[in-house]
């Protein structure tokens, strides 16, 4: 567990507040106070503008909107009759997606600051012109990453590479082509400059080698991408992952609190356990979970799971992908939830059914289905609820057992996440772990993507079998890879992870997959792939650009 040291609030010029945890694996800030434009930037604390850019980052990774409903292995927690327009594309509207705009943006404007800042008023001396380069390198390397994000939900963007010096309503936006040529110039200038192993939490080469073999492979997909960019994208995958053997640490050491810096994250959002809400605000643990405060002897605050925050659940196709032999499973759910608490469990006459202790299971969600009578054995002792029970509604009624359906009021059961499990948070907020963006299991998987789409099968079941043998301990398990093969390995090692919207969009399978495997999709879905695998540009950004901001079809 990383020590935290302190931390201090930085105030920076034109209103920009940095605020970002330090300690021993973290990056370090200094405190300032009565400073002037005149005197604060120098060559000895420009590094505080950089550090800026990271604590605006940590606003993109704690904001889930567009990156998990509406795909196949997310869907909503409601019955199958409810509307959510970012999940069933039902009345998708110009409403949605401001913070994802805004927060990239926000990164994309103190990256600008941090490029003409240090090119234009830091003196530097000649022994500190390669922390120059350094600084304007991580810059232009979160810039190409934000702009990533943002091309990918609405296309075309507005470019903007200089720090903002008045307010202005003229913004245009750019052509999707045009903003994937400024991602890659960005990510190719700050790969030669930044560190094979930099202070824990900046980007590093291997992540930005990563992020733009990405980068490539979604451009591939596109029309106007170009014959080499599926080649471009495997080999720039294969010198991320460079000498790491992912077999060295089980996926559950991976996912340990005690080992949340390793080797094979690429590139994290770092929290901590200071008093400071700016470093201590991770809200993950509070995703693809119901309400387990609902059930009896679960408490709100004192239970070690949390408090749902989120709309989102797993589709029962999602817990369907996990084999027998796959340990992720183990690392990925809880399939028991347990009392914290001494209740009572009474029916609706108010007869004592059962006394309650903190230990004691309240839910079991076997991973294969209990039979008649090992169910009802179960059913005398604490709910159980069936793999093809996962979703809203109760379970036909078992007779003469103490936990009937019907007194248990929470209505959405299923195994809720494990794997962002923190130990340190006030219910849906003020967690302490990290976030992780890149690791190198998602690398070979964007090369698996990569070799199979340039056409080199036996270089992507390579990439794809090692991501598999760490998960099962079977070597070589598959003998031939498919597109679905590589997205579904994807969803059982990073759900909740990478954005499965994004992935589902470049690889068009989006419509077939939320046709074949969302609830409420399948029950009454909207999706429009004219208008739909592209965003709405939000409506107060319409309203800011005096109509120079054009708006995506369909909205």
């Amino acid at each position: 567990m990383k020590l935290l040291k302190n931390i201090n609030n930085v105030i920076v010029l034109f209103g920009v507040l940095i605020t970002l945890s330090a300690c021993n694996d973290y990056i370090e800030e200094d405190i300032f106070s009565d400073i002037t434009s005149d005197n604060f930037i120098n060559e000895e604390n420009a590094d505080q503008l950089v550090v800026g850019v990271y604590a605006s980052m940590r606003n993109v990774y704690r904001d889930y909107t567009f990156k998990f409903d509406g795909t196949d292995i997310f869907a909503n927690k409601g019955n199958l009759s409810s509307l959510s327009a970012t999940n069933d594309y039902f009345n998708l509207t110009s409403s949605a997606g401001q913070s994802l705009w805004a927060n990239n943006y926000g990164v994309i404007g103190k990256a600008n600051i941090v490029v003409s800042r240090y090119e234009n008023q830091v003196e530097w001396s000649d022994s500190n012109l390669e922390a120059k380069a350094y600084g304007i390198a991580q810059a232009r390397g979160l810039r190409g990453l934000a702009y990533f994000n943002l091309v990918q939900q609405y296309g075309g963007v507005v470019l903007q590479l200089e720090e903002d010096q008045v307010i202005r309503t003229d913004y245009v936006r750019s052509s999707e082509q045009e903003t994937y040529n400024l991602i890659i110039a960005d990510l190719e200038a700050a790969i030669p400059v930044l560190e094979d192993a930099p202070e824990t939490g900046r980007f590093s080469k291997r992540a930005a080698q990563h992020v733009l073999a990405e980068v490539y492979l979604t451009r591939g997909y596109t029309s106007f991408g170009e014959s080499t960019d599926f080649a471009t994208a495997a080999a720039l995958a294969e010198e991320a992952i460079g000498g790491y053997d992912i077999r060295s640490q089980s996926y559950a050491k991976v996912f340990a609190y005690s080992n949340q810096v390793n080797d094979e994250v690429l590139f994290a959002m770092q929290w901590g356990s200071s008093g400071f809400t700016a470093d201590k605000d991770n809200n993950k643990h509070s995703l693809f979970m119901n309400q387990v405060s609902n059930y009896p002897g679960v408490t709100r605050s004192g239970n070690p799971y949390g408090f749902s925050d989120f709309s989102m659940m797993p589709t029962p196709f999602y817990y369907s992908l996990f084999a027998a032999n796959d340990t992720r499973d183990d690392v990925t759910f809880h399939r028991v939830i347990l009392a914290d608490d001494i209740d009572e469990l009474r029916d609706a006459d108010g007869v004592l059914l059962d006394n309650i202790i903190a230990g004691d299971t309240v839910v079991y969600y076997p991973k294969e289905a209990l039979d008649a009578s090992e169910l009802a054995a179960h059913l005398d002792r604490h709910w159980v609820y069936q793999p093809d029970e996962y979703l809203f509604g109760r379970p036909d009624a078992i007779a003469g057992v103490n936990y009937l359906y019907t007194l248990n009021p929470e209505q959405t059961n299923f195994p809720i996440f494990k794997k962002f499990d923190d130990e340190d948070f006030n219910e849906t907020r003020l967690g302490a772990r990290d976030t992780y963006v890149f690791r190198v299991a998602e690398t070979h998987l964007i090369a698996a993507e990569a070799f199979l789409a340039a056409g080199n099968s036996s270089q992507a079941l390579f990439h794809i079998n090692r991501v598999r043998e760490r998960a099962t301990g079977v070597a070589n398990e598959y003998a031939t890879v498919t597109i679905d093969d590589i997205l579904n390995e994807r969803a059982l090692e990073l759900a909740g992870e990478d954005n499965r919207w994004a992935v589902l969009k470049r690889t068009g399978k989006l419509e077939e997959r939320i046709a074949l495997y969302n609830p409420q999709v399948i029950n009454h879905g909207a999706f429009d792939a004219s208008v739909h695998l592209l965003r709405p540009i939000p409506t107060s950004e319409l309203q800011l650009s005096d109509g120079s901001l054009d708006q995506n079809p369909g909205y």
